[in-house]
Formats: structure tokens, C-alpha cells, sequence
């Protein structure tokens, strides 16, 4: 999910920390702080960092159950699918995303991946084997994160709402309100399915929250900052893209990073 233009009436202060940030973006992204919370804050311990295209404007990342490392990329006209080594992070394969679509999130189904477009209305079913594309079906709103919880897919489009699909036919089937200590949280960006829960990127921040699909609640927030040190920093964009290892182990990155770091988050 790029940046967006700031919405007519908006505050002053509003408008002034829109500005602060794209100015701190031409060197490099300045999340913003994170607040105050009686969930519980969880910090990523860093195993190992391997290396990630800093070309990759990173939407989706996801192991596929045989262990195959996936990642869907955005931006008109340069958005791809692209299987990548899970050790060395190179790209092995890849496939641009036709008619200029902007691709978004990603979940591997079987022997399939659905890949969201952003405002281009439809969502796309890849064969994963040939890497071409199935089909192409009707998308009610914006596409940001995509996960598989077990019989359904989980969709996430910017607001506070997580939205059920039918992995088969991509019709959906219900949406649950997140919240974290009650209020509602939006701008729920990437998306890891993993155990019964929900992690999602909080876009802008360095931010990943835990929720339950059950009721909405967020059950943990992952305070990453700093994960990307300032120097690397430069240049890049939004911490977005988690890939569930096994165990309470991931893989983290973010939009143009140079790497992806291995990381164990307990709690």
C-alpha cells in the first residue's frame, strides 16, 4: 500500500504530520510511534538476516507448506509474483502481474496463490507450478494483506475490518471488526495466518499486531522498531511482509529493504 494523498479538510496538524513524514521519507521512513497499550508488547529477537531485492516493493511474503518461499510485489506496471530461495533470498522465478495491475497481498492455496490487486477491483488465482495466471474475480473494495486461516482466506483493505473469502471461489463470507484496548484499528496492511490468529503490518509504523479472527481483539503487538537500522534505513519504505517459519518464528521485511530478518517473536 503506497502512500496517499491527504483527504480534503483535514487539520492543520494532521496535514503538518503528513508533511513530517513524506520529508522524512525522501531519506528514509519515519514510522510513527508506538502507543500506549495493556495488550501485551512483544520485541523481535533477531536469529539471522538474509538478503532481500531492495528493488521489491514488498505486498505479500509467505512460506507454502512444501517450504517453497513466496513474495508479491506492487506498483503499476512493475508489480510482480515471484518465488524466492527461503536462505539466500534470491529470486528464482517470477511473473509480472498483467494489464499494469497493482499488486498487493498473497496466500498460497494448495496448488494455487490468490494475489490482490490494490484499486484495480479484482484478485488473481496463479498456478503455482507454471506461474500463470488462472483467472481473474471481482474485488469489492480495496486489497491490501491476504492470508489463508485455514478453510478461508483473510483480506485486509485499510480499514478496521478483516474480510472472510471462500478460497475456492473468492466470495466473501463475513468480516469481523479489530480493535485493540476497544477502540477500533485501521490501516491493517500485510497479513500472516498462523495458529489460529492474525498477524497484520499496521501500515506507517513499525508496528504488527496479533489479532483473534474470533471477535476482532488484538491478543499482542510487536513493537519492531529499530529492526532496520537508520543507517540501511535510507531509501526504503514501510516495514510490510511476514512469513511464519514454525514455532513462534518468522520472517520480517519491509518495502524496498535490503534484508529480511529471521526473527523469533515470543509471547
Amino acid at each position: 500500500m503506497p502512500l496517499r494523498r491527504a483527504a480534503s479538510g483535514v487539520t492543520a496538524a494532521a496535514l503538518a504530520g503528513t508533511l513530517a513524514v513524506l520529508a522524512a521519507g525522501c531519506g528514509g521512513v519515519t514510522p510513527a510511534p508506538p502507543p500506549a497499550t495493556t495488550a501485551p508488547v512483544l520485541r523481535p529477537q533477531v536469529l539471522a538476516e538474509l538478503p532481500h531485492d531492495p528493488a521489491a516493493f514488498t505486498q505479500g511474503l509467505e512460506f507454502a507448506p512444501d517450504g517453497r518461499l513466496y513474495e508479491g510485489t506492487g506498483i503499476a506496471g512493475r508489480s510482480q509474483l515471484r518465488e524466492l530461495d527461503p536462505v539466500t533470498g534470491a529470486v528464482r522465478r517470477s511473473a509480472a502481474l498483467p494489464g499494469g495491475l497493482f499488486g498487493e497481498g498473497i496466500a498460497v492455496v494448495g496448488d494455487r496463490i490468490w494475489q490482490l490487486s490494490w484499486r484495480d477491483g479484482v484478485a488473481l488465482e496463479w498456478d503455482r507450478a507454471a506461474f500463470t495466471v488462472l483467472r481473474e474475480v471481482p474485488l469489492d473494495g480495496e486489497g491490501w494483506g491476504l492470508c489463508r486461516d485455514g478453510g478461508r482466506l483473510v483480506r485486509s483493505d485499510g480499514t478496521d475490518r478483516l474480510r472472510f473469502h471462500d478460497p475456492v471461489t473468492f466470495a466473501e463470507t463475513g468480516a469481523v471488526k479489530v480493535t485493540l484496548d476497544g477502540a477500533p484499528l485501521t490501516e491493517l496492511n500485510e497479513l500472516e495466518c498462523v495458529g489460529g490468529q492474525v498477524w497484520a503490518n499496521v501500515w506507517g509504523t513499525d508496528r504488527i499486531v496479533r489479532v483473534d479472527p474470533r471477535d476482532g481483539r488484538v491478543t499482542a503487538v510487536v513493537d519492531a522498531t529499530g529492526l532496520l537500522d537508520q543507517q540501511r534505513r535510507a531509501g526504503t519504505d514501510v516495514l510490510n511482509g511476514i512469513a511464519a517459519i514454525g514455532g513462534d518464528e518468522f520472517l520480517l521485511t519491509g518495502k524496498y529493504w535490503p534484508v529480511t530478518f529471521r526473527v523469533r517473536l515470543a509471547g
